[in-house]
């Protein structure tokens, strides 16, 4: 597994970097965009970013479920769960990486 997560600071960075907007005006950007995935969400839409992947929510009904340390059977409430769904093109990438890291080993 990495080492490292990328954050919200890294994404402001790459895009100040990238794009040549300042620190601030990169940083509200990714805010932005991130705002608008979580709207887009919110109201039950897909969200799809090309060679990357698929967002979506799916509705999970209610059932029952086993409380592990006692066995006894509880509830689980109906609710709305995040599903991503990667590209065929970030799949592919991955696979390659993999194969380049074996390749050196």
């Amino acid at each position: 597994m990495a080492d490292t997560t990328v954050t919200r600071a890294h994404l402001s960075e790459a895009v100040y970097k990238e794009v040549g907007l300042s620190r601030n005006e990169s940083a509200d950007l990714v805010e932005m965009v991130l705002e608008e995935i979580s709207d887009a969400l919110e109201r039950d839409e897909m969200v799809k970013i090309s060679s990357f992947g698929s967002f979506g929510v799916r509705q999970k009904g209610e059932r029952t479920g086993r409380n592990p340390k006692t066995g006894e059977e509880v509830p689980i409430l109906p609710r709305r769960v995040l599903v991503f769904r990667a590209s065929h093109v970030l799949k592919d990438r991955l696979n390659a990486g993999m194969s380049r890291q074996k390749g050196a080993a």
